[in-house]
């Protein structure tokens, strides 16, 4: 994969001291960067790894590697022995982390957990807030201002934007280095991502007419065109380099926690709960149980399918509500975990079958409700549940190895409403059911 012949950098079944005067064999050793050991299927990888620790003890020095991989030909687990960081993945996941191995062509690797890069973008769209209001840019404009950029990151990373990157590419060659057409091409871009395909201008610029038509009203209102400078441009272009789909919409709510000073935060009582906290909440409430009875169903012998079928249509049937939703954190965990749960229904159900599973999918996010007093944070709730949404349907299409073009389409705006109240939520990929 890599354009390396293993004859030039690595040997097989190394020979190498151990303790006790018994010796070991690595079964694959590239001298100074990689030792791999390999188990048999179902084998304890644990075991397999403290067996290739254990080889370090018997190479020199210079021949200490950085990376130890193990693998049962299923699930690989790359250790960095620089920074302690463990990569786990399935062989069926390795097109999503073979950046990993970029260490193969000499480069710099990181094992960044998702927390990490969401803190990160976090981060990243706290600079932009706070230069936009130091600016005089604030209020309703700038919280609506934030939320599309958001989304357009978002989307730029996950191939609701195709090609990949073109809302970057836009920012970086559309606009001046000085900054001063920043705020005009963004508003430009968000016309056109509200405009249907059929009635925009026949002269647009050919980026933006690449753009697809985002409906369910996220970019309706007009908004006050904000003013950049060249330092404000460059914090625009660091957030939007950043891999946005690495980004875990589940604690997307720092980013709210990243825009309120310390005195507003004691104020309304909004804080970050970790994913952790969350999942020990809803854990005991409905999920270990729901899980429970799905372990049962798939080990039954009779009338399996039918008991399958049933339980989707009750994770279908569900409604949760937060009564004090903030940014939503807690609704976004639910409802990507009973998405979860009703993808493994699926795939007991239609294992080993062609088939267009997206149209079988019944869990929505009108299930999913939630109350909250200030308008940003509810703007938040909505985008990092559609983001969790989009990322689903994204799942389902890997699981069932599907190559469809996913479309961005609205919720009715009366169900919209039922949810956050504005009626500006966004959906994809379930353009044949619900509306």
């Amino acid at each position: 994969m890599f354009g390396i012949r293993r004859r030039q950098v690595a040997i097989y079944e190394k020979r190498v001291a151990l303790l006790r005067q018994k010796h070991g064999f690595i079964d694959l050793f590239w001298p100074g960067v990689l030792l791999i050991e390999q188990k048999s299927g179902r084998l304890d990888l644990d075991r397999a790894q403290g067996q290739a620790l254990d080889y370090l003890d018997g190479l020199h020095a210079t021949e200490q590697p950085r990376f130890v991989l193990t693998c049962d030909f299923q699930t690989w687990r790359l250790l960095d022995l620089d920074t302690g960081r463990e990569l786990k993945f399935r062989l069926a996941d390795l097109h999503k982390h073979v950046q990993a191995f970029d260490f193969m062509l000499g480069r710099r690797v990181s094992f960044e957990r998702q927390e990490s890069v969401t803190i990160k973008a976090a981060e990243l769209m706290g600079r932009i807030h706070d230069a936009l209001e130091a600016n005089g840019y604030t209020g309703h404009d700038l919280e609506r201002f934030l939320v599309r950029l958001l989304f357009c990151m978002f989307a730029d990373d996950t191939g609701i934007f195709q090609p990949k990157d073109i809302f970057l590419q836009l920012i970086e060659h559309d606009t001046k280095p000085d900054g001063s057409n920043v705020g005009r091409v963004i508003n430009e871009l968000f016309e056109v991502l509200d405009t249907p395909e059929d009635e925009r201008q026949s002269n647009l610029p050919g980026e933006l007419s690449q753009f697809p038509y985002i409906n369910g009203a996220l970019f309706h209102e007009n908004l006050r065109t904000p003013a950049f400078d060249a330092r404000m441009r460059e914090q625009l272009l660091d957030a939007a380099r950043h891999d946005w789909a690495a980004v875990s919409p589940a604690i997307f709510g720092s980013l709210f926690q990243s825009v309120m000073d310390a005195k507003e935060r004691r104020a309304k009582g909004a804080h970050y709960t970790s994913e952790d906290n969350i999942l020990k909440v809803i854990g005991p409430l409905f999920l270990d149980d729901l899980r429970a009875e799905l372990d049962g169903l798939k080990a039954r012998k009779a009338a399996k399918d039918k008991a399958l079928l049933e339980f989707q249509a009750r994770l279908a049937r569900m409604t949760f509500l937060d009564p004090a939703c903030g940014c939503g954190n807690f609704l976004v965990i639910a409802y990507r975990e009973i998405r979860r749960l009703e993808l493994e229904c699926l795939k007991e159900l239609y294992r080993d079958q062609v088939i267009d599973a997206a149209l079988l999918s019944r869990v929505t996010v009108e299930q999913f409700h939630g109350i909250e007093y200030e308008e940003f944070p509810a703007m938040i709730a909505e985008v990092a549940m559609w983001m969790t949404d989009h990322i689903a349907n994204n799942a389902i299409n890997e699981a069932f190895r599907l190559n469809y073009a996913i479309q961005a389409v609205g919720l009715p705006q009366e169900l919209a409403g039922s949810i956050y109240g504005k009626g500006d939520f966004v959906r994809t990929g379930h353009e044949l059911k619900g509306s």
